[in-house]
């Protein structure tokens, strides 16, 4: 497993600022219908922001470090065999150029830019933009998480405290679940304090990792969601693993994954949301 050293993972920082001040901010609120695109779903959208941020993240990881397989959501859009390059590249980089597209789509300040890069089917780096606010949540494995201010200073995160059930707040996007398993959790959410859902991985590991919520179910493993955002949670002191208590990779592509405040946390909300 390879390591990213600081210089190269303050010019990632670098790089995913440049996209956002070019390509993501300049569109913010600047949106034309020609401009937005349905993929799977009507609900399912792509901008030209998305694109061109991806396309610009691109080729600057392909000049910094030749040979990287780069795995883009918008990239894989368009040929789903992409994905593929997670389990046999050496070296990879997984890009969320605007996540809670939606919401940028509609002129809501609520979405982020990822990259992880992934060595040896491992995340060994994880990196969060935020182009409204202008800051970054940054983990390297085994190094701690950490909020990077837009002004260069550097908080250690961590998770929230472990808590009853009925004390938790937590992240499940209902909606999106199967409708025979939506019938099944809905009953069982109503056990926690308060559940909800912010359609937009990058503020919901936020959330996640500065303690302000304590967990969150997701319905799908798309690596440029997850591959990022798991390392952070982890480096920031929490657990999580798909439902059937298998540890998380991002090569995985089916599974729902449960995060949380620690294991016992975890097996918990597991117990409580499988009616146990």
């Amino acid at each position: 497993m390879k390591a990213v050293a600081d210089e190269l993972l303050s010019s990632l920082m670098g790089d995913m600022r440049d996209a956002a001040e070019t390509e993501i901010l300049p569109r913010f609120r600047a949106i034309t219908a020609d401009a937005i695109r349905a993929k799977t779903s009507a609900d399912d959208i792509v901008t030209d922001a998305d694109i061109a941020a991806e396309r610009v993240l691109s080729q600057r990881l392909a000049e910094r470090l030749p040979g990287i397989a780069i795995v883009g959501e918008e990239a894989v859009s368009e040929d789903a065999s992409i994905i593929s390059r997670l389990a046999d590249a050496d070296l990879a980089a997984v890009i969320d150029p605007v996540d809670g597209t939606w919401h940028f789509a509609h002129g809501v300040p609520l979405f982020g830019s990822i990259l992880a890069i992934v060595s040896g089917g491992e995340t060994i780096a994880g990196l969060i933009h935020y182009p409204i606010l202008g800051d970054f949540l940054i983990a390297r494995r085994g190094e701690g998480a950490w909020h990077v201010a837009g002004d260069g200073r550097r908080t250690r995160l961590a998770v929230a405290a472990p808590r009853p059930i009925e004390e938790m707040h937590g992240f499940i996007p209902l909606h999106m679940f199967e409708p025979d398993l939506q019938a099944k959790l809905a009953p069982r959410v109503l056990r926690f304090l308060r559940t909800t859902t912010w359609r937009c991985s990058a503020f919901e590991y936020r959330m996640l990792a500065t303690g302000a919520m304590s967990f969150c179910l997701n319905e799908s493993l798309k690596p440029w969601d997850h591959a990022a955002g798991v390392l952070i949670h982890s480096e920031a002191g929490g657990y999580a693993a798909v439902v059937d208590g298998e540890t998380y990779r991002p090569t995985m592509i089916e599974g729902h994954l449960l995060s949380a405040p620690d294991k016992r946390s975890w097996l918990a909300i597991q117990g409580a949301l499988s009616g146990g």
